[in-house]
């Protein structure tokens, strides 16, 4: 099991907090590559306050640690250019010696405000989404995306332009973020590695543990079987959306490649929330109550309406939170714990829940941890107190 968190790196300070935010946002990853977490993802949002640019943000991470992976969680397609994407995630890959974990999804279903910003698609939200999804794959993998013509700036005649600069070895670490057994079982076929979060985007009948189970069985029978079939929804986009040459046929030629080459990964987020002192009790109830209070004790939504349903949060002790986490069976088939920390809270309440997770939780849910020398181990703790988001560093 690996031992990865997930930060909305929040500002509750307004404009004036934005700079301190992002700079504890930094402080945040180091300290956490300090007590061995193997990844730290991040949440992407347009127009909230929290972060909204994460290449440039990754960009600094990358720079401020050495060991530890780092991604989105997730990277909304549905409003991003593939292509600029790609040039950015292969920037970044290339500057962090290979750590970028580059985790993708569709985004939030909302047209009516973001498709008068960032334009609208014929094919339907979920369509265009899986499109501009697909060409990033094939751009990053280094597929030829137009010809240069008569030349192009100092492109010479007749040649075939790709994604400049290359990353090697990154279109082996995309993730897609599924909310449904269906979208998990096309992750599947498509040969990512699937993110599964606090939230099941589907009312099946069952709780949250066993929607989130049926998911994950989906999503690893489509990957064991992939073999030389594409899928069928990528096979049909092609015949929408262009022929051999176009840049999707090059995701499902992918797919034809031949048989799967490696176990796949699944990361599993989990709100942690441990409560041993007042301190903590105090900094967490508006949080906890205000999630709680949206919802049903098994996780659904109070509207009938709304065919969600959501993870409990994991409060309490670190023992309690252990044995409750130890009998959480789609948890029992990931190969990542993701803290998923409050989207409220200051930078220390976050620093003490990463370390209480990586000293006192993840151990005994088979984390081995990393061998840190014992002056970073102790830097670590020292550094767990420090001014909140938004405020001076």
């Amino acid at each position: 099991m690996q031992l990865s968190f997930l930060s909305f790196i929040p500002n509750h300070a307004g404009p004036a907090g934005a700079a301190a935010a992002l700079e504890n946002g930094l402080q945040l990853f180091r300290f956490a590559e300090e007590l061995g977490y193997d990844t730290g993802w991040v949440r992407v949002r347009h127009f909230e306050p929290y972060l909204s640019s994460p290449m440039t943000f990754l960009a600094a991470v990358s720079q401020r640690t050495s060991r530890m992976h780092f991604g989105t969680g997730v990277l909304p397609m549905r409003y991003e250019d593939p292509i600029r994407v790609a040039e950015d995630a292969s920037t970044l890959d290339l500057l962090s010696g290979g750590r970028l974990e580059l985790g993708l999804s569709s985004g939030i279903p909302t047209p009516g405000i973001l498709d008068p910003v960032f334009g609208s698609s014929p094919l339907g939200f979920s369509a265009e989404a899986q499109k501009r999804v697909l060409r990033l794959r094939a751009a990053l993998e280094g597929a030829a995306l137009v010809n240069s013509g008569s030349g192009f700036m100092s492109i010479p005649a007749d040649t075939d332009l790709r994604v400049s600069p290359s990353a090697p070895g990154l279109p082996e670490r995309l993730w897609y973020g599924a909310g449904t057994v269906s979208s998990a079982a096309r992750t599947g076929a498509q040969g990512f590695d699937l993110q599964v979060s606090t939230l099941n985007s589907e009312e099946t009948g069952v709780s949250f543990e066993e929607g989130q189970l049926a998911q994950i069985r989906a999503y690893r029978e489509a990957y064991a079987a992939r073999g030389g079939r594409p899928a069928p929804n990528v096979a049909a986009g092609v015949a929408r959306n262009g022929a051999a040459g176009h840049p999707v046929a090059a995701a499902v030629r992918h797919l034809t490649a031949g048989a799967v080459t490696r176990d796949p990964r699944i990361t599993a987020g989990r709100i942690i929330v441990p409560l041993e002192t007042d301190a903590d009790r105090a900094e967490h109830r508006a949080f906890i109550e205000g999630y709680r209070s949206g919802m049903y004790a098994d996780g659904r939504h109070h509207d009938p309406n709304v065919p969600l349903r959501f993870s409990r949060i994991f409060d309490g002790s670190p023992e309690r939170i252990t044995d409750d986490l130890l009998a959480d069976r789609a948890l029992a088939e990931s190969t990542q714990l993701m803290v998923t920390l409050p989207a409220e809270g200051s930078l220390a309440a976050h620093k003490r829940i990463l370390r209480t997770v990586a000293e006192r939780i993840a151990p005994h849910l088979g984390w081995a941890g990393d061998a840190r020398p014992a002056a970073t181990a102790a830097a670590a703790t020292a550094a767990a107190a420090a001014p909140g988001y938004g405020t001076a560093a």
